[in-house]
């Protein structure tokens, strides 16, 4: 039996050498990390490491990158009615674009009445006359827009979006878990006031996030009070292994970043090419920039529940571009909010593609879709 192919690494990357060798070595530490003792120190000393990896990583300073369980709770804490900015003055109310992720959506600890969406275009980018126009109409507001969609891969305009929410007065969040490792991310560079990440997006484990805040922000208030771990942002025991995980896979990603990217971009393209040749297959957001190893398409008939199911069955993983509640898939929110309709909707594949990524597997694939077009879309 050949191996199988994984393709679908926006949903999790495997667990990188360098992860799994920090992780397994910080095992071996007995210490409270808050422990003032010798053992203490040590896991300390780890913890220590990993933030400022994860600063340098993104432009930031090691103090202001706090830990957290995932990306969920990064997102959750990071959506917080009371920031501050260097004008002083607090964001009442939340602005969302329509394709976030649905932790974002669900509008962290604002309440739902201070929520709005922000529309994107059919390429699925925000649309910045209306995030314009809803900055002018009502009080300082906290704006989440992600930098790297996870279906489509479509490149957010952030840096262009961080300019009108300054000048309204507001703050932007940035969910940058997709684009960590992928391509290059600087809070700085994209005018962000906060940011979010995942590990297990890049290599690291799963159950660690991170939330980055920018130089002069303040009013960021714990969702886990208790304790006075991570300088009163979060409390609760670190996760020494997997932060020192989360900090050896950002690392590496970060070094490896040029090489890959280059790599991925040129097996996309020819994996979407042959998608198009053998079943004339349309990709979304084909027409904007997007991340150098996604993948989002249909073709006319197409189940994406169906086809998932049968590419799993040529031994390939891949996922739908829907959520999936309860094991039914649900329309993509991301392509409805594009403008697709609700067939379109449910009806789209994503594959995404990592660090191991090989020719062979891009063959595999195709050969796999050229069987799959010929008996899932047959009349």
């Amino acid at each position: 039996m050949p191996s199988r192919v994984y393709l679908d690494w926006n949903a999790t990357a495997p667990l990188r050498a360098e992860a799994r060798a920090a992780m397994l070595a910080a095992y071996e530490l007995i210490g409270n990390p808050s422990s003032v003792h010798a053992e203490g120190r040590e896991a300390r000393r780890l913890v220590e490491e990993a933030r400022a990896a994860l600063a340098a990583a993104v432009g930031a300073l090691p103090r202001n990158v706090v830990f957290t369980s995932a990306g969920t709770e990064a997102n959750v804490l990071a959506l917080s009615p009371g920031l501050r900015g260097r004008s002083g003055e607090p964001v009442r109310r939340l602005l969302v674009s329509a394709i976030e992720h649905a932790s974002v959506l669900a509008g962290g600890r604002f309440p739902a009445e201070s929520i709005s969406q922000i529309r994107v275009t059919r390429s699925g980018l925000v649309d910045l006359d209306h995030l314009r126009a809803l900055l002018a109409d009502g009080p300082p507001a906290l704006v989440s827009i992600m930098a790297a969609n996870n279906e489509t891969g479509a490149l957010q305009p952030v840096a262009e979006a961080a300019g009108l929410v300054h000048q309204a007065g507001g703050l932007l969040h940035v969910d940058a878990i997709q684009a960590l490792g992928k391509i290059p991310f600087n809070l700085n560079a994209v005018g962000a006031d906060l940011a979010t990440l995942s590990a297990h997006k890049i290599g690291g484990p799963k159950g660690v996030g991170a939330v980055v805040v920018a130089e002069g922000v303040t009013g960021l208030e714990p969702v886990l009070r208790g304790g006075g771990q991570e300088l009163g942002r979060r409390a609760g025991t670190e996760n020494v292994a997997g932060i020192a995980g989360f900090g050896a896979a950002v690392k590496a990603a970060l070094q490896a970043l040029p090489e890959d990217a280059e790599r991925m971009t040129n097996l996309r393209d020819r994996l979407e090419n042959g998608l198009r040749g053998i079943v004339g297959a349309t990709v979304f957001a084909g027409d904007v920039e997007r991340l150098p190893n996604t993948v989002l398409f249909t073709a006319p008939g197409l189940k994406a529940e169906t086809a998932v199911i049968g590419f799993d069955l040529e031994g390939i993983a891949v996922s739908s571009g829907s959520a999936c509640s309860s094991g039914k898939v649900q329309p993509s929110h991301v392509l409805s909010a594009m403008g697709y309709d609700a067939a379109v909707a449910q009806a789209a594949v994503r594959l995404s593609l990592g660090w191991s990524t090989e020719p062979g597997d891009i063959n595999r694939a195709l050969e796999a879709w050229r069987k799959l077009g010929n008996t899932l879309l047959r009349a």
